[in-house]
This record gives structure tokens, sequence and C-alpha cells, in this order.
């Protein structure tokens, strides 16, 4: 990162990595990695995009450093689910930081890319529902947000190739099943 650009990113987040909350994600596992580690890449890869889309670049860093800001794993609580956790990290960085709605409306609409998996692949997180509408980014930041997390989520899970093409032909078998019954 260049210097400025790392002076203009610091400027920005530092309430944020200040945070004992925020510090505590170092504890929790994501892809394969520290929510930590996902956090702060989503959150420089949206500041770069940000730079070449022409975003609100403040926004997208600090909507990228909060998308996933819950304790625990997606598995450990319903509320912590792919589908329901960005409400959960939203309510989570409103006690600790001031949010605006353009923060809000990034971390409430990152997960477009899995709501859109889930309309494809219907028995995925079966208990789980999901509007298009409700979910789709609003604005340039949000998909600038929702685009870093999926970039930063694939370059995360495909270090593990294997497993990760086992899984999804296990998906694409599933859904064969599930189309057919």
């Amino acid at each position: 990162m260049k210097k400025e650009y790392k002076k203009e990113y610091r400027k920005f987040t530092k309430d944020i990595y200040n945070n004992i909350h925020f510090r505590d994600t170092k504890n929790d596992l994501h892809h394969g990695t520290s929510k930590y580690d996902h956090l702060v890449r989503v959150s420089k890869c949206s500041f770069y995009l940000s730079k070449i889309f022409g975003g609100d670049t403040k926004t997208v860093v600090r909507a990228g450093l909060l998308h996933d800001f819950f304790p625990g794993g997606r598995k450990d609580a319903l509320e912590n689910s792919y589908l329901n956790h960005p409400k959960t990290a939203v309510r989570n960085a409103r006690k600790y930081f001031e949010l605006t709605k353009k923060e809000e409306e990034a971390i409430k609409t990152h997960m477009f890319h899995h709501v859109l998996l889930k309309k494809i692949f219907p028995f995925i997180n079966i208990k789980e529902k999901a509007k298009i509408k409700e979910n789709k980014p609003k604005s340039k930041e949000a998909w600038i947000v929702c685009i870093s997390d999926l970039l930063v989520s694939l370059m995360e899970v495909f270090r593990f190739k294997f497993s990760y093409t086992a899984n999804l032909s296990y998906l694409v078998i599933l859904n064969i099943l599930y189309m057919n019954i």
C-alpha cells in the first residue's frame, strides 16, 4: 500500500483497530484463517476497488472491517448463520462505533452473492429464507464490499482446492437429487 494510502486508510479505521472487541476476532476461525485477517483483507480490497471505481472510500473500508463483526462462528448460533449474520454484524458494530446509513447498508447486503447461490441451490441452509430484493446492494459502496468479500473469500477458500472442489461437486449432486424429488 502506498504511503499516502496507508495514512488515509489508518485515518478511517483507527478507532476500529483499537477496539478490544474487534481485536477479539483474531480468536475466531473464518475460511481457514482468522476472522480478523479476513476482515482486514476485505477492507483493503474494498479500499482499492473504491479508488478504481470512485466510491466513498471511508464507507467501504469501515464496512469491510465490520461486515463479519460478530463473536464466534456461523454455526455457533442461528443469528450468526450465513444469511442472518449481516444483521448481527450491524447490531454489534452499532454497540461500539457510529455507523453511517451507507456503512450499515453495505454490511447488511454483503452476502448478496450467497443469496443468489441459495436461489440456484435451494437446499442450502433450508431453514433460512432470503429475498433478493431485500439483500441486493443499493449503492456503489455496498457493491464494492460485497464483491470484495466474494473475491477475498474465494481466495481464502481456494487455498484448499481439493476440499472446495469436492464440496462444490457434492452441492451439485445434492441439487440434482433435490430437484428430482
